[in-house]
């Protein structure tokens, strides 16, 4: 029975060092394996791999992925207009050199944050302080993300990252300034809107004075052909008058004088104060105008 016991004691003991021993490094890890203290191998292909049991050799892991670098504030900047900039950016970055990695912040991922945070403000700083606020804004937004990554993959070189790219997320003036800035955009809109809305009112005059001229003499020459045209009727009228009243011309006056009556009595009002023997009445009197005989005095 203390055989048994002994030999599960010392199975036990040899499983326990055995899983000491043996570790797995995954393929988005490197392993570093020390040995007190030292650094002595670092680990960057997947697999089994094994090592001396603690306290002999330990070991740490690192992430070799791709990383991001996100501040959640803007910083301020100043143009070589002097005036303030707020500039939102992020970093992609991930591990080169895992030895050279830790021995620069001690394998801390926070301190390597905050290191490479100082490095793109530095080159922030440098590059917008050489441009007017148009040229960070839109200008040359391009060259600025790339004349910074070029000054952090330098520097981040030294502490064994790869920036893999630094982008501007967002670039807008300074509370402070916004209003003067959007006050003169208003007003360049305002004046553009201006002219605009006069050109347009002097096209609409334009044509409005052209369609008055057409149409004065498009009126002009519809009244002279209208005229014509009348005068012509009036001229074919009058021939048949002519011909017609020149057979009779007693029945022509008699018909001009019921004309005359239905142009003056065209309503009951009308008052007509005339004496009786005028020759407007005179076909009034007598058939054939002759004049009616007097009535006898009493």
């Amino acid at each position: 029975m203390n055989r048994l016991v002994t030999i599960f004691v010392a199975g036990f003991i040899a499983l326990m060092l055995l899983s000491s021993m043996v570790f797995v490094v995954d393929q988005r890890q490197f392993a570093l394996v020390f040995a007190f203290g030292e650094m002595k191998e670092v680990i960057s292909e997947p697999g089994l791999h094994f090592k001396l049991p603690p306290p002999f050799q330990n070991k740490i892991e690192l992430d070799k992925r791709i990383l991001t670098l996100d501040t959640p504030d803007a910083d301020r900047f100043m143009t070589s207009e002097k005036k303030n900039v707020m500039v939102d950016a992020f970093v992609k970055w991930r591990i080169i050199d895992p030895r050279l990695y830790y021995i620069s912040f001690n394998g801390n991922e926070a301190s390597a944050r905050g290191r490479m945070g100082q490095i793109v403000k530095a080159a922030l700083n440098e590059e917008i302080t050489k441009r007017t606020v148009r040229e960070v804004i839109s200008g040359e937004r391009g060259k600025v993300m790339e004349a910074i990554q070029r000054k952090v993959v330098a520097e981040a070189k030294q502490i064994g990252v790869q920036i893999v790219d630094v982008r501007l997320k967002r670039v807008d003036y300074d509370e402070k300034i916004n209003a003067s800035v959007f006050d003169r955009m208003r007003a360049e809109r305002l004046k553009v809107a201006n002219e605009l809305r006069s050109t347009g009112s002097a096209e609409s005059e334009k044509l409005r004075a052209a369609a008055d001229r057409k149409r004065t003499e498009l009126l002009a020459a519809a009244y002279r052909e209208a005229e014509q045209i009348k005068g012509e009727g009036d001229a074919a009228a009058s021939a048949i008058y002519a011909e017609a009243f020149g057979k009779s011309p007693e029945f022509y006056k008699f018909y001009r004088s019921l004309e005359a009556y239905r142009a003056t009595f065209k309503t009951h009002g009308d008052v007509l104060v005339l004496d009786s023997n005028s020759e407007f009445f005179k076909y009034f009197r007598a058939p054939g105008g002759a004049s009616a005989p007097a009535a006898p005095k009493k």
